[in-house]
């Protein structure tokens, strides 16, 4: 079994007894579960890293589960998701801000949806909402355009990094024995006796047991495991990034109601100190667009101007859009084929990113019952601490001690973001290190700023060539490029 995180080129002649497809945050998650017992699993992952589809673009919100639909699986691991990600965050570093939810009513409609959300929510087991009048609703979020009628408030919702919740539920599994294997895209099946053979893109790779969470493609691959369950059909949600200075006006996750016209935009702050507006919601057939267009944006800005007009006088630092496996099946699909050694865990949608630890111990389960040997293990390693890349919480060039310790930390790279040379440096030497520059961003926010690389690009792209190690970056404030844009940044404060 592997524990460098390094991608493995030929798993020739090896047979695991567990492959788990699919590497973001429920396949992480799965894997991390399988591997803490006396068992030999593989990560496989399409793509070239981690967490690189659909779990890298939500609003990554960690959900209460107060409006699922009582009585579904996702009501049922949504609620224990939240508990068990929330401790999880606490142990491994994952940056989280218990900011509350307000849901915001603006006509009758909404207005009279409000108690029907607040019973839904006590069914679900989440009893602490509240339903509030408008002048409430104002002195929670005073920057809300005229016009709201009342609002909900849910006090447990919070924000947090989807990125780094993926990497430390990946990295664990690393670190428990998993084996990490990128670029395999799974084009066929053979059944081989009590072997499965996964033919990829890279080889092929042999299993006991299948877990199948490969997302916008679990349908796809169901199918090839003979079953027509289920059709997932990609969702594409567009996203306005705005500039850091937009904060202040947001202190809470700005949710809209409900309503037989759909689930509509919301405004939410994010633990990196921006705030996101949106999302669209667009079936399409192409499984692979996640290409922003004019009309998203052009629609994300109509709904700005009434939700919050003041936040459309800000800068948008960003713009990008998610897909999400949006299914005809109307819960979560998780379900074993004993006689094939394999499990489908198909459907799951956003909530997917609270939902993970929970849905992987329900894998286990029903794993365990179909005939899967689940034995403990007992020289399980700590959890990983992961690096902190929210605004919240000390960040390496604010720490003193750290930088006396080692002067790489005090490099400032990206000046937009803050992130040092040290940091490039510990991405690199991580059991899962970045395999191109968009695992770079997602690993320290380098580039991720206002200037979106103009200044840093090229000393990042230099690090990126090195691994982390050509590490001589500028000082702050010497005139070159990287103090040119402290001084355009701080101009603009």
């Amino acid at each position: 079994m592997s524990t460098t995180g390094e991608t493995v080129n030929t798993t020739e002649g090896t047979t695991f007894d567990v492959v788990v497809i699919g590497a973001g945050i429920v396949g992480s998650a799965i894997a991390r579960k399988l591997a803490g017992h006396e068992l030999s699993v593989a990560l496989l992952e399409a793509r070239d890293d981690v967490g690189d589809g659909t779990s890298k673009a939500n609003t990554a919100i960690l959900h209460t589960g107060f409006d699922a639909k009582p009585g579904t699986l996702e009501s049922r691991l949504v609620r224990e998701g939240y508990h068990l990600l929330s401790a999880y965050a606490e142990r491994t570093g994952i940056p989280v801000e218990r900011t509350g939810a307000l849901l915001v009513a603006w006509d009758d409609e909404e207005l009279a949806a409000l108690p029907g959300l607040k019973e839904k929510a006590e069914r679900n087991g989440y009893g602490e909402t509240e339903i509030v009048g408008p002048d409430e609703v104002y002195r929670q979020v005073p920057h809300l355009g005229p016009g709201a009628l009342g609002g909900l408030t849910v006090p447990g919702e919070s924000i947090i990094c989807t990125w780094t919740t993926n990497l430390a539920l990946a990295t664990e599994a690393v670190l428990r024995g998993a084996t990490l294997l990128t670029g395999r895209r799974v084009q066929s099946v053979e059944e081989r006796g009590e072997t499965t053979v996964l033919r990829t893109s890279a080889g092929d790779v042999s299993a006991r047991w299948v877990v199948n969470a490969a997302g916008l493609g679990a349908d796809v691959v169901d199918r090839l495991f003979g079953h027509d369950r289920f059709t997932v059909t990609p969702r594409r949600g567009e996203l306005l990034v705005y500039d850091k200075l937009a904060r202040p006006l947001v202190n809470r996750i700005v949710l809209p109601v409900p309503t037989s016209r759909g689930k509509g935009v919301l405004v939410s702050p994010t633990v990196y100190g921006n705030v996101l507006l949106g999302p669209t919601a667009e079936d399409l057939t192409d499984r692979t667009d996640t290409g922003t267009s004019e009309q998203g944006l052009e629609f994300l800005l109509g709904k700005g101007e009434k939700l919050m007009p003041d936040l459309l006088r800000e800068e948008v630092t960003a713009t990008y859009a998610g897909l999400r496996a949006a299914s005809d099946h109307p819960d979560y699909l998780i379900e074993a084929d004993e006689r094939r050694r394999y499990v489908l865990v198909g459907g799951i949608r956003s909530t997917g990113l609270t939902a993970g630890i929970a849905i992987a111990e329900y894998v286990a389960e029903l794993a365990g019952k179909a005939g899967l040997p689940l034995v403990p293990r007992d020289d399980l390693p700590e959890p990983p601490r992961m690096p902190n890349i929210g605004e919240a919480y000390l960040r390496p060039y604010q720490d003193a001690a750290r930088i006396a310790a080692d002067p790489a930390y005090g490099k400032v790279v990206c000046f937009c973001e803050r992130v040092t040379a040290g940091e490039i440096r510990d991405a690199f030497r991580s059991p899962i290190p970045p395999t191109g520059l968009e695992g770079l961003r997602r690993r320290t926010r380098a580039m991720n700023g206002r200037c979106q690389g103009f200044f840093c690009g090229a000393e990042v792209t230099k690090l990126l060539e090195t691994r982390g190690e050509a590490a001589n970056p500028p000082e702050t404030g010497d005139g070159d490029a990287a103090g040119r844009c402290r001084s355009a940044l701080e101009t603009n404060r």
